[in-house]
């Protein structure tokens, strides 16, 4: 699903608000977990799973095309930990 279908879903399960509305609203609660996650914090959904992020070490990479050694600086990366009720609900 994408953002475009989520706020399309939205609008079919609430007629009574408007596309704008809902947009809106998707559109903060994706600001506020990035934001949250920006200032090195967690987002816990219950039943839903965790967001947070993970630290990566600096690295050597190589260039696919060339073969060629790379720096790769160290950097935070988005994770997610599904919840208990998410991972029942996958594996039913």
């Amino acid at each position: 699903m994408i953002r475009s279908e989520l706020v399309q879903k939205l609008c079919d399960d609430h007629p009574d608000l408007r596309i704008r509305e809902i947009e809106r609203v998707v559109s903060s609660f994706f600001d506020a977990i990035s934001d949250q996650l920006q200032q090195g914090g967690r987002v816990e959904l219950r039943g839903f799973g965790a967001f947070s992020t993970r630290d990566r070490d600096a690295r050597k990479g190589r260039n696919p095309r060339t073969g060629e050694a790379v720096d790769v600086d160290a950097k935070r990366v988005p994770y997610f930990k599904p919840g208990k009720e998410m991972r029942e609900r996958l594996n039913v």
